[in-house]
């Protein structure tokens, strides 16, 4: 019987271009194992979201590969494994809170505790709206709604690209440690600018510059620098 890899995350000399002369991502070679809270940083254009999406077979690699606990991310076989929150709140919108995460249980043949939607979405402000459509949800319940799914769903690794930006500062509070629980037996990769918050909550901190990574620290040296995160990024010339 074989067991389940550690390493939830393996990209090995990802180049991925959207034409043939400009690289957005360049090389890049990363593994991030289970108990990991990875901080994803770097300046609009840096190739993170290009990254993140190919892992999730949305964009294709030009050479290298990604598997995605030990399995190709081109295959199906891989999509169990990991749960992509983008920022760009493309929901259908004709479903309501409730109907979107149990679509997606079927999707990832997961059970889920319905009274704990219930739960969820009145721990996060959002109390009695699970069962309206997402189309009258403000932007930053959209995002929530995306947040409570992945607690739900709780897949080995979790991407969370950009979806925390913008919620209320109660939310981002308690997903603080809703997403470092989501780390106990799996992952979690956190994009967002919300750097204290990411100091908090992150064990690592990896920063791509021209779509390769220019930095790659234990949480804990970046704390016990002087400039913190912010440091970091200003040491790389990195817009933040």
């Amino acid at each position: 019987m074989s067991v389940p890899s550690a390493v939830l995350l393996e990209v090995r000399g990802a180049r991925i271009s959207y034409r043939h002369d400009q690289m957005v991502v360049d090389g890049i070679d990363l593994s991030v194992d289970a108990g990991e809270l990875v901080a994803l940083l770097g300046h609009n254009g840096s190739g993170k979201s290009t990254l993140m999406r190919a892992a999730f077979d949305l964009v294709p690699l030009r050479s290298g590969s990604i598997a995605l606990r030990g399995v190709q991310s081109r295959r199906a076989e891989a999509r169990p494994h990991a749960l992509l929150l983008a920022g760009n709140e493309q929901l259908p919108t004709f479903l309501s809170g409730r109907e979107l995460i149990q679509l997606l249980a079927t999707m990832y043949a997961v059970q889920v505790d319905e009274p704990r939607i219930d739960e969820l979405f009145a721990l996060y402000g959002m109390a009695g709206r699970q069962d309206d459509l997402i189309e009258d949800y403000s932007h930053g319940m959209r995002k929530k709604t995306q947040l409570v799914a992945a607690l739900l769903l709780r897949r080995p690794l979790t991407v969370v690209d950009e979806t925390l930006n913008g919620i209320d500062r109660e939310a981002l509070v308690l997903a603080e440690e809703d997403l470092a629980g989501l780390t106990d037996g799996g992952a979690v990769i956190l994009c967002s600018h919300e750097l204290p918050m990411l100091e908090r909550v992150a064990t690592r901190v990896v920063v791509l510059d021209g779509g390769r990574i220019v930095a790659d620290l234990p949480m804990s040296h970046v704390l016990d620098g002087d400039g913190g995160l912010a440091g970091v990024l200003d040491e790389h010339a990195l817009d933040r």
